[in-house]
């Protein structure tokens, strides 16, 4: 049953976490920047994550825990925010988004390294499917060196983040960890934004978009990954985060009436493929 409530907190996840493209085109056009975007996502989320941490009357996480978290949020977060941010200046948005999406084959490669988990034919079957249904989906086209290699990085960060995530969470709750991995993460952000010179939203449909990143497109898809990754390990959480970016292009198509061609809509129904496969996979596993 655990395995089973992983599946579904990590969907969840990558459900929410593929709204904040949409939530982020809306914030743009409303005159925000990227720098004020972020320190407002995170910050805001640190003080929400706060006062449920006072709630449920846990204490800060302490030592090299602490620390792990630390380092997952100023330097996981903001590093593979900045890489990505940074890429799509250099290359196309499609080939930055495929490249982002190789992080499933680091999660594998670095979990049988480190975590000496188990690879079955089943996971590799499911992972390779998930990235070409992933090709399809975003559309790549070549872009510039540079900006490939910013992409690479982007996804290897936040392949450590995963792994690094995956021995944390034995120690903390969910609650605890996104606290501070988002208090981290906006710190650097506000630095960052202040230094630039802040861009405030300008209307209500500006913080209403701004609400949307920090409620649906934070708090709930940080909080609900973290949960299942304690539950179903890091390739597994990986593999069911590809749902994402078929999220993000159908409320595109939705909300901005942007065209679903053939090939996008092959590449969705490819990574759902490979969601239901891992899932069946698990799902004996539990019967067993």
């Amino acid at each position: 049953m655990n395995k089973l409530i992983g599946i579904l907190l990590i969907a969840i996840s990558a459900a929410a976490f593929g709204t904040l493209a949409i939530f982020g085109r809306y914030a743009y056009n409303d005159g925000m920047d990227v720098y004020t975007v972020l320190f407002l996502r995170f910050g805001i989320s640190a003080s929400f994550m706060t006062v449920i941490l006072l709630l449920r009357q846990e204490s800060l996480p302490r030592g090299h825990v602490l620390a792990k978290l630390i380092g997952m949020g100023a330097l996981g977060y903001v590093g593979q925010s900045f890489m990505y941010m940074t890429a799509i200046n250099y290359a196309s948005a499609g080939l930055v988004a495929l490249l982002l999406y190789l992080y499933p084959f680091f999660v594998t490669v670095l979990s049988s390294i480190f975590l000496h988990e188990k690879v079955t034919p089943i996971k590799i079957i499911a992972l390779v499917l998930a990235l070409f249904g992933t090709a399809l989906t975003v559309g790549p086209v070549s872009g510039q060196l540079i900006g490939a290699l910013m992409a690479i990085a982007a996804a290897a960060i936040y392949s450590v983040y995963i792994i690094v995530g995956t021995t944390v969470m034995r120690h903390v709750s969910a609650v605890q960890s996104s606290t501070v991995i988002f208090a981290s993460a906006g710190a650097v952000f506000g630095l960052l934004a202040f230094a630039n010179g802040t861009h405030f939203p300008a209307s209500s449909s500006g913080w209403l978009a701004m609400l949307g990143i920090i409620l649906i497109s934070t708090i709930i898809p940080v909080v609900t990954f973290l949960a299942g990754l304690e539950k179903i390990g890091p390739i597994n959480a990986a593999m069911l985060s590809t749902l994402e970016p078929v999220v993000t292009v159908l409320l595109a198509a939705w909300l901005f009436g942007e065209k679903l061609l053939s090939v996008v809509l092959l590449g969705g129904g490819l990574i759902l493929a490979a969601v239901i496969l891992l899932t069946r996979a698990e799902l004996q596993n539990i019967k067993k």
